[in-house]
């Protein structure tokens, strides 16, 4: 699971709400953070908080993870990937970013970190408060933890050469 999904897993563990409906209530609690940070919501905001809380619950409940080690660290790798890319596409899109996206861009411009930095201490915080509640973690989500915040940063600087 990615570091947020292990969040939203150890809080569902100890509330027995499902993960997609703490996903969205985290996420929700995550818009209240922008307020500190001079962040705007938009439409693919909004959408990005409704949709990836029911895809979620849909995934789990519909879809067999593989069994294979390898096919599964393909699809870890696979993912973080595309996940990078696609937060590329609609944060230079101006859509409006996706809550923890949002955290982590409005860190960014406040700190003057680096992105990639920034999102890994946001994946680690995170993923370290759901093992905590009883959240699983593997391998995939340290990929995700450690590999995000530079596919993030790959992704804006390829969707920017290619769209500008």
């Amino acid at each position: 699971a990615s570091p947020w999904s292990v969040l939203a897993q150890g809080i569902s563990i100890n509330s027995d709400y499902s993960i997609g409906l703490v996903t969205f209530f985290v996420s929700l609690g995550a818009l209240c953070l922008w307020i500190f940070l001079s962040q705007k919501p938009g439409t693919g905001t909004i959408f990005n908080v409704i949709i990836i809380a029911i895809m979620i619950d849909v995934v789990i409940a519909n879809i067999n993870s593989p069994t294979n080690y390898i096919s599964q660290l393909v699809m870890a790798i696979s993912a973080v990937l595309l996940v990078g890319l696609g937060s590329g596409l609609y944060l230079v899109a101006n859509l409006g970013p996706g809550p923890r996206d949002g955290l982590m861009t409005g860190i960014q411009k406040k700190t003057n970190l680096p992105i990639a930095a920034v999102r890994g201490f946001l994946e680690l915080s995170v993923v370290f408060i759901g093992w905590y509640l009883g959240g699983t973690v593997g391998v995939g989500t340290i990929l995700f933890a450690f590999g995000i915040g530079p596919s993030v940063a790959f992704g804006l600087f390829i969707v920017g050469k290619t769209f500008n």
